[in-house]
């Protein structure tokens, strides 16, 4: 996984980039994406080493599934509909690990942490795409909704 500051570059510059130049599902999944990042670091123990089910980041992951959901079931574009089945892969992960407890620690980590660069990737592409949609409909000077 990368260094913590490189991910939070990464967080921060795709919710800037969808803020600026998407409309509300880019805005919505963004901002989860970020809060998201936030709970996670205040929600989880005071040392995740992953040797149990993380439940303060199951809690978060569940909180962000649900707002995916949400915006995919809105959503007028595809691409929320692979976010959200990202994050349910993620959520996944904390199920293996009850199902599995021998699972190495390294393993849960990497399973767990690993959906989010889809996730903002997705939205990235997602937030390109829309603005081209738009763009070409003629609605781009619209105000975003």
């Amino acid at each position: 996984m990368l260094n913590p500051l490189t991910y939070w570059l990464i967080v921060i510059s795709v919710t800037v980039y969808a803020f600026g130049r998407g409309r509300m599902d880019e805005r919505l999944a963004a901002l989860i994406c970020l809060v998201g990042s936030v709970m996670t670091i205040s929600w989880s123990g005071p040392a995740h080493y992953y040797l149990d089910i993380e439940s303060g980041i199951l809690a978060v992951d569940i909180l962000a599934l649900l707002g995916f959901v949400g915006v995919a079931l809105r959503s007028k574009r595809f691409w929320p509909l692979w976010v959200a089945g990202f994050q349910l892969t993620s959520v996944l992960s904390h199920f293996i690990k009850a199902l599995h407890w021998s699972l190495i620690p390294q393993v849960y980590a990497a399973a767990e942490r690993l959906w989010i660069y889809p996730i903002l990737l997705a939205i990235v592409v997602g937030t390109w795409r829309s603005r081209r949609y738009w763009r070409q409909s003629g609605e781009i000077n619209a105000t975003p909704a």
